[in-house]
């Protein structure tokens, strides 16, 4: 017998999990089912297109038994199973990169950290909440050797070799005290119809039931095995037979998510390719939505035969907060991932799913526009990625995405945005660089304001990446208003005679400022502020600069800003008829520098700065 000790990160998530799930125990059993399952799926494809297995015995099956004698529950599967190197990398260490976040992740909150366990695939060590003894008797298919791993859950874990007569996993939970309930059938049955009912696979419940003898004039027990779940591909039935609850159980079912989803989209494919596609929204979005590793959420079946669960090739990347499946009709069983990613029939597939999915997004927007604000609080930003990374499908990912503006702080569409446009308005204007109530202070806007033109207030941090290279929204120009060229169709005439009696202390600004800028010039968009930076048309802004730096771009050149004043503005007056030549120095810095900070930069030198503002305010006090 080998004694080993658990990686110290499962130590730590094994007292998190039982500690801080222990109002929601019974997502155990969920968690066991579902990786007998995926353990048979694995088997099913293997003897399906695998020469060594297709000779096997296989009758796929998940076997439940209940002891009350023993105070145990047993978990048992005909699928691939583990020889003794899976066991010690399955359930002696965290082999999933990402997997490691889910310690900084648990909150404490149980209902919420219980979808995390079936989000990050550490289901196996929930059974540690319901018992203080765990042992797995395991036989990998085309294997001689049985294993068995035991554990309390604390001390760590020992193996050594067992007997099985064949493949597949035996888990046996002894019991403790919290999980006593869990030895009774009523609950086992109860439990499994909530979360497991839809699993393709018959699940059989061994237990002693009581049964009235008339003979004896007494109950008595019986051990009686029975199949307690429907066992049906769901997704393969006709949806006027489905009910909402079925729908909900499956998503629980594949996702490992606790809550109900926001909504799903069932479709049946027939004519030139046959395929079946079930997907669902969370209500919430995945906690790796963001990360680069995320695991994708969608199932791809052949014929009802699972192929892989890890392909991110099954729907573009903005879409990877869908869960559910892709069941086709006309793909090999023996699909490789190089085969998955140049695949004709796949490629048809992923599209008219994208397009299905647009499609069904746009009309829950115009039919339920409650239950769509909900979907944009949570995936407004991926479908932005989509209007950047998806050609094909931008006209319909405009209709989709929501704004805030200058006119409303509630989510927008652009269509509705348009139809506010002022007449004679040459284009959509937006502003991005920053938090939405910076954004809205921004002198940038205040040409904007004044003239009653409504403007895109961006906030996102993708958002100066995405709108820089959309420049349209149908026929309609899309205008940062921190470009130089945004003021220019706002001009009126009076304006291009100020820039010319400006046009002494521009140059004399712009000696004092040197290479700190492109250019000074009068601005035609500020009305109340006396200075502000833009960039030209090709350079990203200043704010982008910063950003790229923070992630280690900054071998890239710097583009410096064009600073801008305004004409009308006292300040700027008293300047253009001062001789003073120690206030214009202090001044033009101090117009940049004020111009800086309400874009939210950093400047150089604050010490100058405060110098600077000091020797201005005493001339003033």
């Amino acid at each position: 017998m080998s004694q080993r000790e658990f990686q110290t990160e499962v130590s730590q998530l094994l007292q998190l999990i039982i500690h801080s799930l222990y109002s929601h125990q019974e997502i155990f059993l969920r968690e066991l089912v579902s990786n007998s399952s995926d353990a048979l799926d694995k088997l099913k494809y293997l003897t399906l297109t695998e020469e060594p297995y297709k000779s096997l015995a296989f009758d796929p099956r998940i076997d439940l038994e209940l002891n009350e004698e023993a105070k145990t529950l047993t978990v048992s599967d005909t699928g691939i199973g583990m020889n003794e190197e899976d066991l010690v990398s399955h359930l002696g260490t965290i082999a999933r990169s990402g997997t490691k976040n889910f310690l900084s992740n648990l909150s404490g909150d149980a209902k919420r950290d219980s979808n995390l366990i079936g989000q990050f695939g550490v289901g196996f060590y929930s059974a540690f909440m319901v018992a203080d003894r765990v042992e797995v008797v395991s036989k990998k298919a085309g294997e001689e050797q049985a294993w068995r791993w035991v554990s309390d859950g604390k001390t760590g874990f020992e193996i050594d070799k067992a007997e099985r007569p064949q493949q597949g996993t035996t888990v046996t939970l002894h019991l403790n005290e919290e999980g006593k309930q869990y030895g009774q059938s009523w609950k086992v049955r109860e439990v499994i119809k909530k979360y497991s009912n839809h699993i393709a696979f018959p699940i059989y419940l061994t237990a002693d039931e009581s049964e009235w003898d008339e003979t004896e004039k007494k109950s008595v027990k019986q051990r009686k095995t029975e199949q307690i779940n429907s066992a049906s591909a769901l997704w393969k039935r006709s949806k006027s037979e489905l009910k909402d609850e079925d729908y909900k159980e499956l998503y629980k079912t594949i996702s490992g998510d606790w809550e109900d989803p926001l909504f799903w989209f069932h479709t049946k494919a027939e004519g030139t390719m046959e395929y079946t596609t079930l997907f669902f929204v969370p209500s919430k979005g995945p906690l790796d939505l963001y990360q680069a590793d995320y695991k994708p959420g969608v199932k791809l079946y052949v014929k009802r035969v699972f192929i892989t669960d890890d392909a991110k090739e099954l729907l573009p990347t903005y879409l990877r907060f869908l869960r559910g499946i892709i069941d086709s009709e006309d793909l090999p069983l023996n699909v490789s991932r190089e085969i998955l990613q140049q695949n004709r029939v796949l490629s048809q597939i992923r599209s008219a799913s994208v397009k299905k999915v647009l499609s069904e997004l746009k009309t829950i927007a115009e039919n339920k526009p409650e239950q769509y604000v909900q979907f944009i609080e949570q995936y407004n930003r991926p479908l932005k990625e989509g209007l950047y990374s998806d050609f094909g499908n931008r006209d319909a990912l405009f209709d989709l995405i929501r704004v805030k503006t200058t006119k409303s702080e509630n989510w927008t569409s652009l269509a509705e945005v348009k139809s506010r446009m002022k007449e004679g308005q040459k284009g959509i204007y937006y502003i991005t660089g920053g938090p939405a109530d910076q954004l809205r202070t921004s002198p940038l806007l205040e040409i904007y304001k004044k003239k009653d033109i409504e403007v895109l207030i961006l906030s996102d941090e993708i958002d100066e990446i995405i709108f820089s290279a959309v420049d349209k929204y149908g026929d309609l120009e899309l205008k940062a208003v921190n470009k130089s060229s945004a003021g220019e169709d706002l001009k009126d005439e009076s304006d291009q005679d100020k820039s010319e009696d400006l046009k002494p202390l521009l140059q004399k600004l712009k000696s004092i400022l040197g290479d700190q800028v492109k250019d000074v010039k009068a601005s035609m968009r500020l009305a109340d502020s006396p200075s502000c930076i833009v960039s030209d048309e090709d350079e990203p802004s200043m704010k982008m600069q910063q950003m790229m730096r923070a992630m280690g771009q900054d071998h890239m050149p710097t583009p410096k800003p064009t600073l801008e004043v305004n004409p009308d503005h006292e300040i700027v007056k008293k300047l253009l008829g001062s001789t003073d030549e120690k206030l214009i120095d202090d001044s033009a810095w101090l117009l940049l520098d004020q111009a800086l900070l309400i874009e939210g930069l950093p400047l150089e030198n604050s010490g100058a700065f405060v110098q600077r503002l000091n020797r201005v305010l005493s001339r003033a006090v």
